[in-house]
């Protein structure tokens, strides 16, 4: 902690973003627009009605190879699934220029593949796996 803060969102979604070997820009396109469009904040009733454009949320999205862990064998996570670097790093950032053409406000990110404190405060009980 107290290192240099490199990003922040107000109100919003944290994306933490997987890439695997083999994701290209389809699966990107499809995940853009699957976060953009999906209706997980309250309207004026409080029901789950409105998307991140509706709703005036931003987005802070932070590539996570470590998602790709491998846990069925032995007690060390293998990571031979996650993309390499080259690969993870232009695809992520594709993605999050694809984020950002869809209209949502703000999309922010962490340094790609640095060590970071990311720090939550969850507004509900609400943590989504989004798989292709």
């Amino acid at each position: 902690m107290g290192g240099e803060r490199i990003s922040g969102i107000g109100p919003g979604l944290l994306l933490l973003v997987g890439i695997a070997k083999g994701d290209g820009e389809s699966e990107a396109d499809w995940l853009a627009g699957k976060v953009s469009g999906l209706r997980v904040f309250a309207d004026d009733e409080g029901k789950m009605n409105l998307d991140v454009r509706e709703a005036g949320g931003e987005v802070l999205a932070v590539s996570q190879f470590t998602l790709l862990a491998d846990t069925h064998k032995g007690k060390r996570p293998s990571f031979v699934d996650a993309a390499p670097p080259a690969e993870a790093e232009p695809l992520f950032d594709y993605f999050c220029e694809k984020l950002r053409a869809t209209g949502v406000r703000s999309v922010e990110t962490g340094s790609f593949g640095a060590m970071m404190d990311v720090e939550l405060t969850n507004d509900g009980p609400v943590t989504i796996l989004l798989e292709r």
